[in-house]
């Protein structure tokens, strides 16, 4: 992983676990070279959960910016997934977040 660095700004066994339960994180931070990505990491029962309840309230789904799917939102699976994701170069098609933004949380 020496080509970027990933950052859960809540690292705690406590939000390990919500993750897992709730079904997302927006808490992932992804350093490639010197740009940093901020990914809304969920489940597919959350995604879901989310998009029937935004079609009923609303009448259609925005996705989340960088929205990554997993089977199980742990940390190893979502570092597995990160991982492949930089092999395949999706991170080349993603807007960056402005650096200060990264340093705020």
């Amino acid at each position: 992983m020496g080509d970027f660095t990933v950052t859960f700004t809540d690292n705690t066994e406590l939000a390990e676990h919500e993750a897992v339960n709730k079904g997302y994180r927006n808490d992932v931070f992804v350093k490639v070279k010197e740009e940093y990505y901020n990914l809304r990491v969920y489940d597919i029962v959350r995604l879901k959960q989310d998009f029937d309840s935004e079609v009923e309230a609303y009448g259609y789904y925005s996705a989340e910016p960088n929205l990554v799917l997993v089977t199980e939102v742990t940390t190893d699976n979502v570092m597995k997934i990160i991982a492949q994701l930089y092999e395949d170069g999706y991170f080349h098609h993603l807007k960056p977040i402005d650096k200060k933004m990264f340093e705020l949380v």
